[in-house]
């Protein structure tokens, strides 16, 4: 009987049928979270961490200025103190933003008024950053907010505690734009699906549809009667807006407004009589919000429809840590093989860690499942900056989760024909040969003292006295004599040069004192060089018997090199096993 009741009764009856109904949360074991993170203890309502499916960014504590971490996403378990950090900002980070169409440039909005942007290599970084790829000015006071266009490519919004707005090119790190909209603290702001209308909230209590374009304010009304923070987020392109705040009796409430009339939500709903700042999360694919609070240890979660009573109680994952804050993974870096539909980065507030929390639904089959993940929005813009400030709205480009498949859109790419090597080679011989010839005026003894002695030669000649030289000449001798026994090797002074150098070598190696404590490898150091001096110090072979010798010594000599190379190749073995080892024991 059940089976037939209609969708209202299951509502009515507290049974309402839902895909979602079932959705839990999974902590990530100890050694799959970030460990040892000073996270900063800044004051703020803003999430300090970022994530895309590279990298995770989290804003540190430091002794002055401002700096945060970026690491690489499987870079899990301790982290060094000393890890590299981007510094750069004179006062603490407030917010960071990945851009969504280059998994390597982020954004950070700073205590110190400016927003900047950040180039973060493949792989970590190496050493501390302290140069950004743009310096973006124009607030007057600290920059709480930076938030990218969701289809337009390297446009940036900024909010500051100016009570302004402003609208950035971020590849020329020009202002466009400045909406000078509110009368107070700007506390959140959201874009709907293709950017074209930015819902905000402010200290002044008021809740603001604003077309960014035109900067004029298309609705506005009454959110939340509480003094404290309010954050408001669009669910997609659903018409409807999430907000979260307090009541005039401190108490926490959600709310669910249609953006073309604000004057009456069309939900209100009390939560809890807690005091944490809530923040909601909105993912557009399956239609749910989730809601966090600052301090707590729960994540609560809502799905969302276009008919009454518009938001629906799914269920709460539950932990005994309180939360500093949250970075949110984007779809495009959820596992499909796990059924996982969220994942939050969620900042301990009492503890040094950060750790992967995934919202799964519970499947029996690993199979891609196309019901939980319709086509999502793909790292390709959808249109340029040029074109969104002209007026231009387009919806995202879309991807499909699947493996193997590749991205869906239908926006007009340019005919680019390709040109093979042999064009491109001829194009570069013709514009040389179409530049003027321009004649050399200057005298002839100039360009040929110029040209006489290179660095080079200058560096030659200051080493003249050196070990390689003299054995250079002493070897070039021999093999003249080879061809030619009538030729002397040299002259006498060469001789006498070459002695002096010999004579040089040898002193400076009988005056190292070989302890009987010294190493194996330091004992064969030294054997090779008594043995080189030996070598030099031999007259010239000039007979074949004398020949004979002399090749049997340079076998010898290579047998002893090859013994020297096995001991250091055993010794490098010995020092990895006990580097290991170290790692190994101090886990």
């Amino acid at each position: 009987m059940l089976a037939t009741l209609t969708l209202k009764q299951n509502t009515f009856r507290g049974i309402r049928s839902s895909k979602f109904r079932h959705v839990y949360g999974k902590g990530a074991r100890k050694e799959n979270c970030y460990e040892n993170v000073l996270i900063t203890q800044k004051a703020h309502d803003t999430a300090a961490c970022a994530v895309n499916p590279k990298f995770v960014a989290i804003a540190v504590e430091v002794a002055g200025g401002g700096a945060f971490i970026v690491l690489p996403l499987d870079k899990t378990g301790r982290i060094d103190i000393n890890t590299p950090k981007v510094t750069g900002h004179a006062g603490p980070v407030l917010d960071l933003k990945w851009c969504p169409f280059n998994d390597n440039l982020i954004a950070s909005g700073a205590d110190d008024c400016t927003i900047k942007l950040w180039h973060i290599p493949d792989g970590g970084l190496k050493a501390n950053l302290t140069e950004p790829l743009a310096d973006l000015q124009g607030h007057q006071r600290r920059v709480s907010i930076v938030e990218w266009h969701p289809t337009a490519e390297n446009v940036l919004f900024s909010a500051g505690y100016d009570y302004q707005i402003l609208v950035w090119d971020a590849r020329r790190g020009v202002l466009m734009q400045t909406l000078d909209l509110h009368t107070d603290v700007i506390y959140s702001l959201s874009l709907n699906r293709d950017g074209s209308r930015m819902a905000t909230t402010s200290r002044d209590k008021r809740l603001r549809i604003i077309d960014p374009l035109s900067g004029k304010v298309l609705q506005e009304g009454l959110c939340h009667e509480g003094s404290k923070a309010c954050k408001a987020v669009y669910c997609g392109d659903m018409g409807l807006v999430f907000t979260t705040g307090f009541s005039r009796f401190s108490d926490r409430q959600y709310g669910v407004w249609d953006e073309k009339n604000l004057n009456t939500p069309l939900r209100l709903d009390t939560i809890d009589s807690s005091s944490g700042v809530l923040t909601p999360f909105y993912d557009h694919d399956t239609r749910v919000v989730f809601v966090a609070g600052k301090g707590d240890g729960n994540i609560r979660y809502y799905e969302i429809t276009d008919s009454p009573p518009y938001c629906h109680f799914l269920s709460q994952y539950i932990s005994g840590e309180p939360q500093r804050g949250f970075g949110v993974m984007p779809k495009r870096g959820c596992k499909v093989s796990q059924c996982e539909i969220f994942r939050f980065y969620k900042l301990y507030a009492t503890k040094a860690i950060c750790e992967p929390i995934s919202m799964i639904v519970p499947r029996k089959s690993d199979q891609f499942q196309p019901d939980l993940y319709p086509d999502t929005a793909s790292p390709t813009p959808a249109m340029s900056a040029e074109e969104w400030f002209a007026g231009t709205t387009r919806g995202p480009v879309l991807m499909s989760m699947k493996t193997g498949m590749t991205i869906k859109t239908h926006r007009p790419l340019p005919l680019r024909p390709t040109e093979s090597s042999s064009d491109k080679n001829a194009d570069k011989k013709y514009a040389f040969l179409s530049r003027e010839t321009r004649a050399d005026y200057r005298p002839l003894e100039a360009s040929v003292k110029t040209s006489s002695s290179t660095d080079k030669d200058l560096k030659t000649s200051t080493n003249l006295d050196t070990k390689f030289q003299a054995l250079q000449k002493l070897w070039g001798c021999n093999v003249k004599n080879m061809g030619d026994n009538k030729e002397q090797c040299s002259t006498n002074s060469s001789g006498i040069e070459s002695e002096k150098t010999y004579t040089s070598t040898k002193n400076t190696i009988n005056k190292m004192n070989i302890k009987s404590g010294d190493s194996p490898h330091k004992l064969t150091s030294y054997a090779m060089q008594e043995k080189e001096i030996e070598i030099l110090e031999k007259p010239s072979p000039k007979t074949e018997s004398e020949l004979r010798r002399a090749y049997t010594a340079q076998c010898e000599e290579l047998k002893l090199l090859r013994r020297q190379l096995i001991i250091k190749d055993r010794r490098i073995h010995e020092l990895e096993d006990q580097l290991n080892q170290f790692k190994t024991h101090h886990k």
